[in-house]
């Protein structure tokens, strides 16, 4: 139940920064609305592709494309107050980060993978939207380049299958990793933790 409250409030956020990512591209109102919605539903849906999961969510569940298109579309009203509100968009797409990382990670465990297949799902729902967004954007994804990211939610998928396996109640392992991965991102957030850079210069003699 936490989680799927959480996941709401997520995908309404995303959704917001994704249409903001839109309009910094000058796009028309459809393109807003399919940005928005890829940046929301794009990892999960990735990660039902990948897993042959059936019906994809947000086909499950029309009304999560609604509050998408919804969240597209008061961004668009309030663009201009938008800025007013970044650190609490960074909170809840850290937050966001690891509930979709959660939620992936459980939806492929009891599809019956493999833990490396769990945590690797897990970490599609989770980045991926803001992956497509980027690449959709014409510009590099913020998760190959930012404070870390992907690695956080590899992280939470891992403690959270392997808490499952130490046989810890599930509610307590979701609790439990929901608080530590968040707490993790928020600290990577402020003391700029990253992964270390590839820098290759082709140097013409």
């Amino acid at each position: 139940m936490l989680l799927s409250l959480i996941y709401l409030v997520a995908i309404t956020a995303e959704a917001m920064t994704g249409a903001l990512s839109a309009g910094r591209r000058r796009m028309d109102l459809f393109g807003v609305v399919i940005i928005a919605s890829v940046t929301a539903l794009g990892g999960g849906s990735l990660r039902d592709i990948v897993l042959g999961h059936y019906p994809l969510g947000w086909v499950k569940h029309p009304e999560y494309l609604g509050y998408t298109i919804g969240a597209a579309i008061v961004a668009t009203f309030v663009a201009r107050w938008m800025h007013h509100l970044r650190q609490a968009f960074l909170w809840l797409d850290a937050l966001g980060l690891v509930a979709f990382t959660l939620i992936g990670c459980a939806i492929a465990r009891e599809a019956g993978h493999a833990p490396v297949i769990a945590v690797i799902a897990g970490m599609l729902t989770g980045t991926f939207g803001g992956v497509l967004r980027d690449v959709l954007c014409n510009e590099i994804p913020l998760v190959f380049q930012k404070e870390l990211y992907a690695s956080v939610s590899l992280l939470t998928g891992a403690a959270y299958l392997l808490l499952l396996h130490a046989g810890v109640n599930e509610s307590t392992a979701t609790l439990g990793c929901l608080g530590g991965g968040f707490l993790l991102r928020l600290l990577a957030i402020r003391y700029n933790w990253d992964v270390p850079k590839f820098v290759y210069r082709d140097e013409v003699h």
